[in-house]
């Protein structure tokens, strides 16, 4: 199985009643949102979802594109297509959770999207709902700004998609801290390990902060073992890896969690410049060409540009690839600066055309089945979902 490094936190969803509430409303979607997420409409709760005709026009226009927009327009058409198989959009179907989907069509479809100006239609559309059921609440979801200040300017209620967000406060840190009798982290100190009570609510894997109940600055750090049993020290190596040590406890955290073997998936978050990339290329280096753990690895990043796109670059695939992989290769001249040579190779290219450190845009990744690696995604924020969940199954997670 690959050994996968990505960014830290564990992410998490808003609870699916986020769009729940004791009254009933009609969510009016735009094409982006079921572009973002085709299952969107199971997450309104026991409310009406209507989609306007214009709106599936607009999506049949990305249905062809060999992207995740392309890919996103196809599962929508095949979604509804499905729930429709029995029963009739016009009408209304019945959802799991107690709401009902509805394709709004009150007119001529070829007249539905005038001049191709979807957002008025889905205006007009909200209006004709409004002035049909004044009693309840109608609400465009749209990720268009644009729009969410057009209908506001007609005195509708816009609202972003929030259901896949999460506030970076309510995010799991992996890490929280524990006073302890000085006498029990002696205990620690001299044998390694500290037995947990048993109301502790601290998770597998979890990095813990001890310190001393007496007022001292005595601390210690310990991560929670797999069973939530006990507390175990941390992998310390004298050396650091591959010339790096560690300057504060969120990179000994790191530090452990990339060179336990036993942890299939580890994620890093933070600021720019606090070594995310720098400690995941060092444990990928120490793993692979020390302890010769992995056959190899692999380093993933997005390709997005900053500023404006300069656009096509001549060459092969490695040529092409090149300005956008510098970064990483800026990083492993350093580490091998520090470090020391890998296997002879006293510079990144050689290492490269031996073909044990792999270096691959996530365009190229799906299709494909990693084993015996040491995975990298470097700059997971720019991902989207779909393409996190691709990364995961072709390293076998």
């Amino acid at each position: 199985m690959a050994r996968a490094a990505c960014r830290p936190v564990g992410l998490s969803a808003r609870p699916a009643g986020l769009y729940s509430g004791k009254m009933r409303k009609n969510y009016i979607l735009d094409a982006n949102i079921l572009l973002h997420d085709p299952y969107s409409i199971f997450r309104f709760a026991d409310n009406t979802i209507i989609i306007p005709i214009a709106v599936i026009s607009e999506i049949d226009r990305f249905k062809k594109e060999m992207t995740d927009r392309g890919y996103n327009a196809r599962a929508v058409v095949r979604l509804l297509d499905s729930l429709r198989s029995d029963r009739s959009l016009a009408a209304g179907i019945s959802l799991a959770a107690g709401g009902q989907l509805k394709v709004y069509c009150d007119r001529d479809p070829a007249a539905a999207q005038p001049n191709g100006q979807a957002d008025t239609e889905i205006l007009r559309v909200a209006q004709a709902v409004q002035q049909a059921e004044p009693g309840v609440p109608v609400i465009i979801v749209t990720k268009d700004i644009n729009l969410r200040i057009r209908a506001d300017a007609a005195g509708l209620r816009a609202e972003d998609y929030e259901s896949d967000r999460v506030q970076l406060s309510d995010l799991y840190t992996g890490q929280t801290e524990r006073t302890v009798p000085p006498e029990h982290l002696a205990e620690f100190q001299e044998t390694g390990r500290l037995a947990l009570e048993a109301a502790d609510s601290l998770l597998p894997n979890e990095y813990v902060l001890l310190r001393a109940g007496d007022g001292s600055r005595t601390t210690a750090l310990a991560r929670v073992d797999a069973e939530c049993r006990t507390l175990i020290r941390l992998r310390q190596p004298t050396e650091g890896i591959w010339g790096i040590r560690p300057r504060n406890k969120e990179q000994y955290f790191a530090i452990d969690a990339l060179l336990d073997e036993s942890v299939q998936l580890v994620t890093m978050m933070g600021k720019a410049g606090t070594g995310k990339t720098l400690l995941a290329l060092a444990a990928a280096l120490h793993l692979t060409f020390k302890q010769r753990c992995y056959r190899g690895t692999l380093i993933c990043r997005p390709i997005f540009p900053l500023g404006r796109d300069l656009g096509f670059l001549p060459g092969d695939i490695g040529q092409k690839l090149d300005p956008w992989m510098k970064p990483i290769l800026d990083t492993l001249e350093f580490l091998m600066d520090v470090g020391g040579a890998v296997r002879g190779h006293t510079e990144c290219g050689g290492l490269l055309r031996s073909g044990m450190i792999e270096l691959q845009p996530l365009t190229y990744i799906r299709g494909r089945s990693i084993s015996n690696r040491f995975v990298v995604i470097d700059e997971g924020q720019n991902l989207t979902p779909l393409e996190v969940k691709t990364v995961i199954t072709r390293i076998g997670l």
